[in-house]
């Protein structure tokens, strides 16, 4: 079986590397806090002191960071698993990052032998501990044929998608149809909120029919509680977004309604809510009709 090594131990990552735990892979973590790591090495991992010591223990390196700059460190920087890896070693990125700078770092680490996957993940926080997340994946066919199944013990729909980029690029249009969902949900419970009509009563009777949603089933429940404790927090959403308006205006594409939901997620991070779970949206529309959405 695969040596593994995994860095980035955060909200989703912690739950990714525990369910390869519980798949029987052997793991070697590293975070750049000490805490999470033995939380890992607790359940069965080996600890590494760098991202460099990851890779020299690994056959596969796995990444799970916020962003480009947190990739591009772990992976290129000093103590970075390029320093650590051999050739042969493949590096799958599961952050969800720019396009661009996936394509970038691709390049950079195969001139050392590794081969790279952007495998970026949909789902949150419950379906990484589920290990039931959706894994977009760009990059070789063969590579990705190595790590399928790898992938499949934490994720439910693995996909290829494309060549290196192209995960990132179905996780940007993925994260597009996830604001904008939670966008108009936000809207349309608010009206209702105000008009007098019960919004738990509303949510009943549409989740069935054509405005049902994921989106919908997962984050509505939240909302009537008021519990907006992040499975994925709205900077997080920012990040993903400006990432998802930057690569559509290098390609030409206008995105209109991606870019008003941006400044809904603008105004709430200067109010103070940049860490809430993403459902929070509602609470700017709320704010605006003086009204809150809340179960009776």
């Amino acid at each position: 079986m695969k040596k593994i090594g995994f860095i980035g131990l955060g909200i989703m990552g912690k739950p990714m590397a525990m369910n390869l735990l519980k798949a029987g892979y052997a793991l070697t973590v590293y975070d750049i806090v000490p805490e999470r790591i033995k939380e890992l090495v607790a359940a069965g991992a080996k600890a590494a002191a760098s991202s460099k010591d990851v890779a020299k223990q690994s056959e596969i390196v796995i990444t799970m960071l916020p962003n480009s700059p947190h990739v591009k460190e772990a992976v290129l920087g000093s103590g970075g698993v390029l320093e650590g890896a051999k050739s042969g070693m493949i590096l799958i990125d599961m952050s969800s990052i720019a396009p661009l700078a996936s394509k970038e770092i691709a390049e950079k680490v195969a001139k050392k032998g590794v081969v790279m996957l952007d495998a970026p993940v949909s789902g949150g926080e419950p379906k990484a501990i589920e290990g039931t997340l959706a894994i977009m994946v760009g990059g070789p066919q063969e590579t990705f044929d190595q790590v399928k199944d790898i992938l499949g013990a934490m994720g439910t729909s693995v996909t290829r998608v494309g060549e290196i980029g192209s995960g990132n690029i179905t996780k940007l249009a993925n994260q597009i149809i996830v604001a904008l969902n939670i966008a108009a949900m936000s809207e349309a419970m608010v009206l209702a909120a105000k008009a007098g009509v019960d919004p738990e009563k509303v949510f009943e009777a549409i989740r069935g029919g054509l405005a049902g949603s994921a989106v919908l089933n997962a984050k509505m429940p939240m909302v009537l509680k008021g519990n907006f404790k992040p499975g994925f927090r709205i900077e997080l959403h920012i990040k993903d977004l400006a990432n998802a308006l930057d690569t559509a205006h290098e390609v030409g594409v206008p995105l209109p309604l991606s870019s008003g939901v941006m400044e809904v997620m603008q105004a709430l991070k200067a109010d103070g809510k940049a860490t809430d779970d993403h459902s929070g949206i509602i609470q700017f529309y709320e704010k605006l009709a003086k009204v809150q959405v809340r179960k009776a």
